[in-house]
């Protein structure tokens, strides 16, 4: 898993956070602070649901990359690693999505 895009991408974003070579958008996101990322992450995905409801696929693909991008950007601006996200994910892998639910008390429609 460690060459796959998602971690690339994740060791990017990690990466701007500190170079200050160029102007970086991402440097932006993480320098506003965990709110600002969490208000953008939000905002992209309201438009990937927008996406969605509507008949272009390539639109849902565009909007589901800016969601999955601005999602490591929040995780990135917490400290929190994909690879910690991702070993959830595996550890869930197997395993009844009703059932894990219902182990966390969480099952809803």
């Amino acid at each position: 898993m460690t060459d796959d895009i998602m971690t690339r991408l994740a060791v990017t974003i990690r990466a701007r956070r500190t170079a200050s070579d160029a102007p970086s958008y991402t440097r932006q996101l993480l320098h506003s602070g965990s709110e600002k990322c969490a208000r953008k992450f939000g905002e992209e995905a309201i438009e990937t649901v927008i996406a969605a409801l509507g008949s272009d696929p390539k639109a849902l693909a565009a909007e589901a990359a800016d969601v999955i991008y601005h999602l490591l950007v929040l995780l990135e601006s917490r400290g929190l690693q994909w690879t910690e996200v991702a070993d959830v994910l595996e550890a869930r892998t197997g395993t009844s999505g009703l059932a894990e639910k219902a182990a966390r008390g969480t099952i809803a429609d």
